[in-house]
């Protein structure tokens, strides 16, 4: 806590803005817990051990690498909402401020230069648009879909990787099954020792298949969440960013000089 009462990641209004980054790291929490307490009752280090194709370790590897994108992604998307509340905010306190565009981005008549962000960005492109046709209603529903593109590019990693996760699920699942019916193709006669020999390396084979589904099923639903709530993230901050401009942007630049013609 801080001395005026806020905490550390910002002002008691930016709380909700950083509201995804908290939920994300609040589930690898539980996940990491729940992985401490496998390794303590031994089940991790008997997934390495019977899994000699090593597929789980890649599974876990590249799980690790997604969610430290999906962690970044979340922190850029957070400080962007914080932003946009932040531009919100001033376009509210100047209500009816006509838009310009100064050196070091979008200014209001008050001369305040808005946080600079997706939203500025957006509204920047919008004050061009409306300087250059020099009249008549201003649309930025194509600058929305290009926006829309952009934002949804942040997430599609995770989303392919953890379709990926279940098709590697699926070629562990195989291997396990081939290397289980290697022995039994193997077999010359039925005697006590050779059918031993073959059920361990069934036994094995099996273990290999059920664990790399396991690991690929697990992994794949909590990437599966991770990128939801990015998501989630994501479309609020669109929606922040289209309220926002057609109640103040869009239609001070329809009423301004730039509007008529």
């Amino acid at each position: 806590m801080t001395s005026d009462g806020g905490v550390l990641i910002g002002p008691p209004e930016a709380r909700a803005d950083y509201g995804p980054l908290l939920r994300l790291v609040l589930v690898n929490v539980i996940a990491v817990t729940g992985l401490v307490i496998l390794w303590r009752m031994g089940l991790l280090d008997l997934v390495i051990e019977t899994d000699h194709t090593r597929v789980s370790l890649i599974i876990f590897a590249i799980l690790v690498g997604t969610t430290l994108h999906c962690f970044y992604q979340t922190v850029v998307v957070s400080r962007e909402l914080v932003a946009a509340r932040q531009a919100r905010t001033i376009l509210d306190a100047e209500h009816g401020t006509r838009l310009a565009l100064g050196p070091q981005g979008v200014m209001t008549t008050a001369g305040t230069i808005l946080p600079p962000g997706v939203l500025a960005r957006h509204i920047e492109g919008l004050v061009r648009k409306a300087q250059l046709q020099a009249g008549g209603p201003v649309d930025q529903n194509l600058l929305l879909r290009l926006l829309a593109d952009r934002l949804r590019g942040r997430e599609r990693l995770g989303l392919f990787v953890s379709e990926a996760l279940l098709r590697l699920a699926l070629l562990g699942t195989a291997i396990g099954f081939i290397l289980m019916l290697i022995p039994i193709s193997a077999l010359t006669s039925f005697e006590a020792d050779t059918l031993r020999g073959a059920l361990g390396g069934m036994t094995s084979g099996m273990a290999i298949a059920l664990n790399v589904t396991v690991a690929g099923i697990a992994g794949a639903l909590l990437l599966k969440l991770e990128y939801y709530m990015l998501d989630a993230a994501i479309a609020d901050l669109f929606d922040t960013i289209v309220e926002t401009t057609e109640i103040y942007v869009v239609s001070a630049l329809e009423s301004g000089p730039d509007a008529r013609a």
